[in-house]
């Protein structure tokens, strides 16, 4: 039996970290997401479904500056590419959940990715809605999807690292 899943925006967190003259770690957060879910029962493990899309534009990073220049031509072109989606391909039992496959899609790149799921457990409300919980990190090359703008500074240090970090919050919500 198929049960549909959908995210609980007001308690998910759609977050990254890219180093800063590659000293300091920025944080950053989407924050207008969506994703669909769809497992057998409730095994997440069997998921058959799972799309997932971020609004560039809703970008954040706490400088609204540096959002606008991340929103720009030189990284996400969101004028353009308005959205990143994943679409997820399949899933293995890892040592401390599982390991999710999929499509990752950025200013029209599309690259396979994995990240670590952890489920932190399903419960239900005091709304009697079933939701479960999960961490999911992962690691991406920026430049990869065409984020390469580079700068460096007078001295030669490099202005943004490559790596991106993925960390994630979700709560899922029943549907049916």
């Amino acid at each position: 039996m198929i049960t549909k899943w959908k995210i609980d925006p007001s308690h998910s967190e759609i977050q990254f970290k890219v180093k800063h003259l590659m000293i300091a770690s920025i944080t950053g957060s989407f924050t207008s997401f969506d994703l669909s879910f769809e497992t057998e029962d409730h095994d997440f493990t069997k998921a058959t479904k799972i799309d997932f899309s971020a609004d560039v534009d809703s970008i954040s990073t706490g400088n609204t500056q540096r959002d606008g220049h991340l929103k720009s031509g030189d990284f996400f072109s969101a004028s353009e590419f308005s959205q990143i989606t994943f679409k997820g391909t399949g899933s293995e039992e890892s040592e401390n959940g599982y390991l999710l496959n999929g499509d990752l899609t950025i200013r029209g790149v599309t690259k396979p990715i994995t990240l670590d799921v952890e489920q932190s457990g399903t419960v239900v409300d005091p709304y009697n809605q079933t939701k479960a919980g999960f961490s999911v990190t992962g690691k991406i090359s920026r430049k990869e999807f065409g984020l390469s703008w580079s700068g460096t500074t007078e001295s030669g240090s490099i202005i943004v690292g490559d790596e991106v970090s993925i960390a994630c919050e979700v709560q899922l919500i029943k549907v049916e």
